[in-house]
């Protein structure tokens, strides 16, 4: 999730080409899956085969058009539940994605089984995360907790990714690896506490 200040500076810069969309008539959600389907395609064509500086550009473009559909989507009156639906069930498959994509890598021309592994540990770690917070919410409840949000997940794993395609050694990303999976870990147990919390002090106690 971006920080409020984030978010408006990103309409800002959105905004002229968002009024250009709509005033052609695309809908927000030709955008949406647009993107989606630019960061799985560039994700899992461009990080296999080494393209590391290029992937994570090329991946986070497509991963800004998610702040393009949303601008449209308030411009042309169309923000709501199917909007948002459909927005966090792509970013599912956009995520999983590039995990997906440096775990090929890993255990490909990055050779090293091990951190491919835990690249797809992220990969695991990263949806129970996202699952929890919906299941939650499906329940009336809140689970907005937690170190490794989705936006954390994904700067660390990007710019991991782009400084080793620039030279760093790869334990640089595998360092940033290890502290995703132990990140989200820790984040899927405080969401569970959270919504234990609430559902102890909705659940009437026996008399």
């Amino acid at each position: 999730m971006l920080s409020r200040y984030a978010r408006a500076v990103m309409s800002a810069v959105f905004t002229p080409a968002a009024r250009a969309l709509v005033r052609l008539g695309v809908s927000p959600d030709v955008i949406t899956v647009l993107g989606t389907l630019g960061v799985v395609v560039s994700a899992l064509v461009l990080l296999p085969a080494g393209h590391l500086v290029a992937g994570p550009l090329v991946i986070t473009a497509f991963v800004l058009s998610d702040t393009l559909d949303g601008v449209m989507a308030r411009m042309a009156g169309r923000s709501g539940p199917w909007g948002a639906f459909l927005d966090s069930t792509l970013d599912r498959f956009g995520d999983s994605a590039i995990f997906l994509g440096v775990a090929l890598w890993f255990l490909g021309e990055g050779d090293d089984g091990a951190a491919g592994v835990l690249a797809l540990v992220c990969l695991v770690l990263g949806s129970v995360v996202s699952y929890a917070k919906a299941r939650a919410e499906g329940l009336g409840m809140t689970a907005d907790v937690g170190i490794a949000a989705r936006a954390d997940r994904l700067v660390a794993v990007l710019a991991g990714t782009f400084f080793v395609g620039l030279g760093a050694p790869t334990a640089l990303l595998v360092v940033v690896l290890s502290l995703l999976a132990l990140g989200s870990a820790v984040t899927v147990g405080q969401r569970i506490a959270t919504v234990r919390r609430q559902s102890l002090a909705t659940t009437p106690r026996a008399r």
